[in-house]
């Protein structure tokens, strides 16, 4: 009797055993995307800790390895099952705080181009956090649906060793140090001055990297070191050079709503690392690196600047790139995801971008991420790599609603070219037909007026305007418009601004971000040859410029009319001189190209 209930002990003991292992939990696919799993799901069972990753470099000169502060958050099966998980990656110089402050902390914009003022205001930033959570930004969202969200704080921010140097190497190799950790090719540790080391015993070794603004640089920095194991980046508004971020074609030009930031205003506001390293990394990196490399008198593209455009050091990237960025984003401009886009695509990576009519910020649709990182986090097939190149949120739609394209610039966009006929000071006609561009028009720099406000004018002598025919039907612009500008300046510097609006201007309390501007640009006269080299222009002589305005993709809506807006001085982005430099334009040799769906048929059969 005892043998048999022995028997029938070990029997139930057997198929509770394997019960137990049938019902592991592990993670779950449908329609090729990643689902939540309840067992996952349980905040109060996730394990959370930190450690400090050794890095390759020593960016604040203490004769040791930087250590890079990272968190971890993973679901328990990852301790109590052997669980392994592939990993979302974010990095910040954000976690632990920025500085506080107003006008004082940035530069004084109002002054001559090229005359030198005094530096802002420092100060100092109040760290803040509490070990071991650095960020709880993604868990949410990816630990319940089988993934370990890490997050590390950049390099001289937080509790990590270093320096910030916005858009230096160490930014690039931090998270490389800390992917390279996740493939148990670094050093972790428990402490940050300690030797009990930690290994990432549950990785799979398959990284994923996203974020937003600055968070979203990081990503893409991590991926141009070619790091394997970073499989696929998701940047969302990344700023993608630090030239374009606070220069414009030769010209010092603010980031929008941040007039008179620039570098080493960041660094400031981002320097957060340990007290007693701050004197030397300000002495070396603000005082002197940026110091001399900035250069806010001339505003020319050098190799300090080349050096922080992520574009010059793609060549070694192989993650997959699912970019997102905003067309009304005028802090993080949309270049900034073009251009890298663009070019990742001509190397044969796999790539989609995805872009909505909004501002700063804004990610894709979620499902879009999941598929993204299943697929390349987890090897489940779902056949991502065969979807739209291209998802752009039309203007009166849902963000998770984003119409699919071929690619961007609509593969049937061509470019259309616009000439210059003058009624200063009331507005002339923007037309296609050449022989219609005649004669010279002057207007005079203003600050005191803004753009909307130069738009809206019916007669002002602070600007140019130039409109098209009230539109009968809709017109769809896709890609990049260019302009040739040929002008002569009253002062040996003077700003540009050019701006393409929809009037009539839309002031109802329902207006849509869309509805008003179309896209801009700006430029410096004095770069007319060269963006590296600049000249000052001899007053009255004419020069003519070439530069690209941001990109974009918008249907103008029929009823509207399309506007060329040439100024000078822009109250929310330039540098702000005293008014009256007097700006004379050739309309013979200035001219702009549209890059319009179905062409010059199309713009033609939408007028007449």
């Amino acid at each position: 009797m005892k043998n048999i209930l022995k028997i029938q002990f070990l029997a139930i003991l057997a198929f509770t055993i394997s019960l137990q292992a049938q019902e592991k939990a592990v993670p779950v696919f449908k329609d090729g995307e990643a689902q939540i799993v309840e067992a996952f799901n349980d905040k109060s069972k996730w394990i959370r800790h930190d450690l400090w990753v050794e890095t390759t470099f020593d960016s604040d000169g203490d004769g040791r390895m930087d250590r890079v502060h990272v968190d971890v958050t993973r679901p328990a099966q990852t301790e109590t099952d052997g669980l392994k998980l592939p990993i979302v990656y974010e990095s910040s110089p954000y976690y632990a705080g920025v500085a506080s402050g107003g006008s004082e902390l940035f530069w004084n914009v109002k002054h001559e181009l090229g005359e030198k003022v005094p530096n802002p205001v420092h100060v100092e930033v109040q760290r803040r956090g509490e070990r071991p959570i650095i960020s709880n930004s993604q868990i949410s969202t990816w630990v319940p649906r089988g993934y370990i969200v890490v997050h590390s704080s950049s390099p001289g921010t937080g509790l990590s060793d270093g320096a910030p140097t916005v858009g230096g190497k160490n930014e690039s190799l931090a998270p490389k140090a800390v992917i390279d950790w996740l493939n148990g090719r670094a050093k972790g540790y428990k402490e940050r001055e300690g030797n009990e080391e930690v290994k990432a015993f549950w990785s799979t070794g398959k990284v994923g990297m996203t974020g937003t603004s600055y968070n979203g640089t990081i990503p893409l920095a991590a991926a141009t070191t070619g790091v394997d194991g970073l499989e696929a980046i998701i940047p969302v508004a990344p700023n993608t050079s630090y030239y374009h971020y606070y220069r414009s074609n030769g010209l010092v030009r603010s980031p929008g709503g941040y007039l008179g930031e620039d570098i080493d205003v960041l660094y400031d506001f981002i320097h957060s690392g340990k007290e007693e390293n701050r004197a030397r990394n300000n002495k070396l990196i603000r005082d002197t690196e940026m110091a001399n490399g900035m250069d806010r008198i001339s505003g020319d593209y050098n190799d300090f600047w080349a050096g922080r455009d992520y574009l010059n050091q793609m060549q070694p990237m192989k993650a997959a790139l699912l970019m997102s960025h905003g067309f009304n984003d005028w802090n993080v401009m949309p270049e900034h995801s073009y251009r890298i886009y663009k070019k990742a695509t001509e190397m044969g990576l796999p790539t989609q971008i995805f872009y909505h009519q909004n501002g700063h910020g804004g990610p894709p649709p979620i499902k879009m991420m999941n598929r993204w990182f299943t697929y390349y986090l987890h090897g489940v097939e779902n056949n991502v790599q065969e979807d739209a190149k291209a998802w752009i949120v039309r203007e009166d739609d849902k963000m998770d609603e984003p119409t699919a394209y071929k690619a961007y610039p609509n593969p049937e966009a061509k470019d259309v070219t616009f000439y210059l006929s003058g009624n200063a000071p009331q507005a002339g006609i923007l037309s296609t037909d050449k022989n219609t561009a005649k004669g010279k028009e002057t207007f005079v720099d203003n600050y005191s007026f803004s753009a909307e406000s130069l738009a809206k004018a019916d007669y002002t002598n602070h600007r140019l305007l130039y409109v098209t025919p009230i539109l009968k039907e809709d017109v769809h612009i896709s890609g990049i418009s260019t302009i040739t500008i040929k002008a002569a300046s009253s002062k040996v510097a003077v700003n540009l601004s050019v701006y393409l609006v929809s009037l009539p201007w839309n002031e109802g309390r329902r207006a849509k971000i869309t509805d008003n501007i179309i896209t801009r640009g700006w430029a410096d006269l004095q770069n007319y040859q060269s963006l590296t080299k600049s000249a000052p222009l001899k007053v009255g002589k004419f020069y003519e410029m070439t530069f690209e305005l941001q990109p974009d993709d918008q249907i103008i809506k029929k009823g509207q009319q399309i506007g060329l807006m040439i100024f000078s001085s822009d109250s929310e982005y330039t540098l702000l001189p005293k008014p009256g430099t007097e700006l004379t334009v050739d309309l013979a040799g200035t001219k702009i190209t549209i890059p319009v769906v179905g062409g010059e048929a199309a713009f033609k059969k939408s007028v007449e």
